[in-house]
């Protein structure tokens, strides 16, 4: 992998044989959330999410925005964020004239963060699409795919990486980089070798002829190609509590009762195009 100095922070390692040049990325230096750069996600399908609430990231003053499991009277809250939004992220009916604060297609998309320990809750850093279910039929291409860089539903551990595409119903299809023909469940999920600081970087390369995904400056799996998008997409950090949906056939509820104070530490997302 080839160096890229980022001045008063930690080095990105890029794909060798190219040149690159940094696009867009935060750091997260300041003392309070940047909204030019990000949105709080409140909806789900067009209604309000149980779970989410804008009161759960604090900043560490050491460049890391550091996402809180919250309890409150019995129940479990977390934030989400994402620099553009798609129409299920605004009640029904609302206009999907959308604000985007960044949008982009093609490049190398890195977050190094440090993994949530608690199984209240599940963590991921991910692209998606504006119009990602809307039309008939729904194309990949124009449409946009879900790219699911890291998904943490197993504390410590993040499961093969996924794209979900043809929207979220009956034309659903999506594809894994282990190329499993079903989805993962914590028998798949992958421990990442230890590091130092407890930090790990997550990265795709999204190409016109696919997906290639790194996790610790090495390639993860094969590269995704099924459904390639061509059309701009935003980025998330991703949390949300278990109960809410049965995701993974998890409660939070019947199965998870050590009510400890859990944390998703992320020190930066950066973009990268080739020059």
């Amino acid at each position: 992998m080839k160096e890229y100095k980022v001045d008063d922070h930690v080095s990105s390692f890029l794909p060798e044989g190219k040149e690159w040049k940094l696009v867009w990325h935060d750091e997260f230096d300041g003392p309070e959330l940047d909204k030019s750069k990000w949105f709080y996600r409140m909806y789900m399908a067009g209604e309000k999410h149980k779970t989410y609430i804008e009161d759960a990231i604090s900043f560490d003053g050491n460049s890391n925005i550091v996402f809180h499991l919250i309890e409150r009277d019995g129940k479990y809250y977390s934030s989400t964020i994402q620099t553009g939004e798609n129409f299920t992220d605004r009640p029904n009916g609302e206009s999907r004239n959308m604000p985007q604060n960044f949008m982009h297609k093609y490049g190398y998309y890195e977050c190094r963060c440090k993994l949530n320990k608690e199984r209240l809750w599940w963590t991921a850093f991910w692209l998606q699409a504006p119009e990602v279910a809307i039309g008939d039929p729904i194309i990949p291409e124009k449409n946009g795919v879900e790219v699911d860089i890291m998904e943490n539903f197993k504390p410590g551990t993040y499961i093969p990486h996924y794209l979900h595409w043809g929207g979220y119903g009956e034309g659903y299809k999506y594809e894994n980089s282990v190329q499993m023909q079903r989805y993962a469940t914590d028998e798949d999920a992958v421990t990442p070798e230890e590091t130092e600081d407890g930090f790990h970087t997550f990265a795709v390369h999204w190409e016109k002829d696919g997906y290639t995904f790194y996790v610790d400056g090495k390639q993860s799996g094969v590269k995704c190609s099924k459904a390639v998008s061509h059309t701009e997409q935003f980025i998330l950090l991703f949390t949300e509590c278990y109960g809410h949906r049965n995701l993974m056939g998890y409660d939070a509820k019947k199965d998870y009762k050590s009510g400890a104070r859990d944390e998703f530490v992320v020190d930066y997302v950066r973009v990268f195009d080739e020059v």
